[in-house]
């Protein structure tokens, strides 16, 4: 039992960093009044671009950083067309997704059968005489850059010029305009930034887990960002929180499969598709879904 736990424990690590990531992104997206449904395209785009870059510099940085610049680039272009007057946040965004995933799913098919290289790992269980404590507790690099940056987010929207800016833009619109503020300017930063973030998450993808490029890496984790947003509250330290928990409830079916319990395997792989779905349940009342949500989210300008 107590390894079960320790597998669950630095599983969530491992699944649920692309989680985080992509959902704090989501979530600067969102406080400035835009929804980003092309997230999943930013991150298979993003996956196979570092993986790409990280192999031909062999270096699994370059193709971080390459793999954010990809996403911010991506993500621009949805940014720049919803600040045309009247275009649909959610109809572009379904748009950018269906165009991320083909252009990545055509332009990576040479990379498939490639090795990966791979990001060094933190191993926090070099304490134990185990090895599968150790296996268990190996994590994601990228995984403390999530925290800081889910801390720097947390304390900037409260404390910071441009924290403030983004949040009125997203709450009101016109109040935004009267202070001499250009909303359409600050929603496309917002948006580029926002897809930037979720950018490393796709490069976490690729460069680390599962590692290695193919056309189902992403499994949707994308479209799942949103509802996480939602259940997060639009609040970057909850979206830590939310990651965890949905990247725990993606790696109960491989944690029991290592501590020998093979059945319903497949089911188990299946929760946090089901957790998606509860949250939408739980928060289709417009008052609930509403609740500390930005007030200009989702309107058509």
């Amino acid at each position: 039992m107590q390894f079960l736990l320790l597998a669950v424990l630095g599983g969530a690590v491992r699944v649920g960093t692309p989680f985080l990531f992509v959902s704090l992104g989501e979530c600067i997206t969102e406080k400035s009044g835009r929804i980003n449904l092309g997230l999943e395209g930013v991150l298979v785009l993003s996956a196979m671009s570092a993986f790409l870059i990280a192999n031909f510099f062999h270096s699994p940085w370059l193709g971080v950083v390459g793999g954010a610049l990809v996403g911010g680039l991506f993500a621009a272009i949805h940014g720049a067309i919803c600040s045309v007057r009247r275009v649909n946040d959610i109809a572009m965004g379904i748009a950018c997704m269906m165009l991320g995933i083909g252009a990545a799913f055509y332009m990576g098919k040479p990379l498939i059968q490639l090795n990966a290289i791979s990001l060094t790992t933190l191993s926090l269980g070099a304490w134990s005489s185990s090895e599968q404590v150790r296996s268990a507790l190996e994590i994601n690099v990228l995984f403390p850059i999530g925290i800081v940056l889910t801390l720097l987010m947390s304390w900037g929207f409260k404390n910071t010029k441009w924290g403030m800016i983004i949040r009125m833009v997203g709450d009101s619109s016109d109040a935004a305009r009267a202070q001499g503020v250009s909303v359409n300017l600050v929603r496309f930063l917002s948006t580029m930034l926002g897809g930037a973030i979720a950018g490393i998450g796709g490069a976490s993808l690729s460069l680390y887990y599962p590692g290695g490029w193919n056309e189902g890496l992403s499994s949707g984790q994308g479209l799942i960002a949103v509802a996480l947003v939602i259940f997060a509250k639009w609040k970057p330290l909850y979206c830590l929180l939310a990651a965890m928990v949905f990247g725990g409830a993606g790696s109960l079916g491989p944690a029991l499969q290592s501590a020998g319990i093979n059945g319903y395997y497949y089911l188990f792989n299946a929760v946090p598709y089901f957790l998606t779905l509860v949250i939408l349940v739980m928060t289709c009342e417009p008052e609930r879904a509403l609740r500390g949500a930005p007030s200009e989210l989702g309107k058509t300008q």
